[in-house]
């Protein structure tokens, strides 16, 4: 059987693209309602839990057990401090944590980074880091689809093209026309064309494009393929946000971003079930777009600093980044509505898990980026964290003087 839809996912794109613009200008730029306000008693509590949950971090990764009984004993014990942390400082409840434990997320994830060590074993935790945080989209998309949660050969093949191709045309220090011309090597790749690698790096990159087809024909899945090209053009076309020169005034930045993000996001969707239905298809394309926001705003002073295009950077040349930053959370809102689309008895937990999580894990990327915003944003946002901005990035520089890195945490998992 082939799989079909009625418009070619071209046009899919370009309807979703639009569909999304429209909703952020729909979106308001005012402060949003919070569900959760720490006063500064509960907040000095929390930073004394944190620094012992940091404490322990340190000794546990500076103290990594040789053998794999001790290491299953590390990880058990680590995992009991952020269950509980996570119960304590950011209010999850017993139901969110057994959910996380029974979903097959964390052995996923950790699967994960262990096939990827044996693909290349020369590659850096920091990539597999960055990999497997496309695996845990496609791992929700899983449960979202009612399908079992696992680590098949699409979900590892088009997690490890990002490290390989992602960070390749990202890099300043790669010259454009380098980039374009292993961008166009990559495409007749996809396309099925029989393609000579030009080093070691794109051989790697066939590889990973090998282990889909094994799993995906592409008579039978065309969709899935298509997918893969259009993830393909969003990426050539994000070159313009890098190109030399380039002004905000020649490039539509809002598009590229959403094209990038949500592309990518709905590649993950037919690469695990090799189709989607339309709404289904509106809600990864979404989901897509506001995570790209996310990364975008985490990067912004790097991206300010090299000269890349994103809303952010644009904005904080000129502007606070308060008002900007309020319509990304009303939109990351917007987008999660529609998660209603799926019927799977996973919908209400993850609902309930974004519910609880997102908003701090945005107000802690605002607390990085402190100074491309107001005092009094800052300070608003601020309450609605266990924490205080300034108790985090001492944990943060802790960690880092002691050489407790995410390379360093991905090992000690692996």
């Amino acid at each position: 059987m082939v799989f079909v839809q009625d418009v070619s996912i071209a046009e899919l794109v370009n309807r979703l693209n639009a569909e999304f613009i429209q909703m952020w200008w729909a979106c308001s730029g005012d402060l949003p309602a919070f569900a959760r306000s720490q006063d500064a008693r509960e907040q000095e509590r929390n930073e004394q839990r944190l620094a012992r949950l940091v404490d322990g971090l340190i000794h546990e990764v500076n103290h990594l057990p040789a053998d794999a009984p001790g290491r299953a004993a590390m990880q058990a014990r680590l995992g009991r401090g952020l269950k509980e942390a996570a119960a304590e400082m950011f209010g999850f409840t017993v139901s969110d944590l057994n959910f996380i434990e029974a979903s097959g997320l964390l052995e996923a994830g950790q699967e994960f980074a262990r096939m990827a060590r044996r693909f290349d074993p020369a590659i850096p935790g920091e990539d597999i880091y960055q990999a497997a945080r496309n695996v845990m989209s496609m791992n929700l998309i899983q449960l979202l689809m009612n399908l079992p949660v696992a680590v098949t050969p699409p979900v590892f093949a088009y997690s490890m093209l990002y490290p390989y191709t992602d960070n390749y045309l990202d890099d300043p220090l790669i010259p454009w026309q380098v980039k374009r011309d292993f961008n166009a090597r990559f495409l007749r790749r996809l396309q099925g064309e029989p393609v000579w690698p030009e080093n070691r790096h794109e051989e790697i990159i066939s590889e990973l494009v090998g282990m889909i087809e094994n799993h995906f024909d592409r008579a039978r899945f065309p969709q899935v393929w298509d997918s893969l090209i259009a993830i393909h053009a969003a990426q050539g076309n994000s070159l313009k946000l890098v190109a030399p020169g380039a002004s905000p005034y020649e490039v539509d930045v809002l598009s590229l971003t959403f094209e990038k993000g949500g592309v990518s996001v709905l590649a993950d969707g037919y690469l695990v079930a090799g189709w989607v239905s339309p709404l289904e298809a509106a809600f990864f394309y979404g989901y897509g777009a506001f995570t790209q926001l996310m990364d975008d705003l985490e990067d912004v002073d790097g991206d300010r600093r090299a000269g890349r295009l994103t809303i952010f950077s644009q904005t904080a040349s000129h502007w606070p980044l308060d008002a900007i930053t309020n319509r990304a959370i009303h939109f990351g809102r917007k987008v999660f509505e529609k998660i209603n689309v799926f019927q799977s008895p996973a919908v209400e937990p993850l609902r309930n898990l974004i519910a609880r999580g997102l908003d701090p894990i945005l107000i802690d990327i605002v607390g990085r980026a402190g100074k491309y915003y107001t005092p009094a944003y800052r300070r608003a946002l601020e309450r609605v964290l266990p924490f205080r901005f300034e108790a985090v990035r001492k944990q943060r520089a802790r960690l880092e003087r002691h050489k407790v890195s995410l390379g360093r945490l991905v090992e000690a998992w692996i």
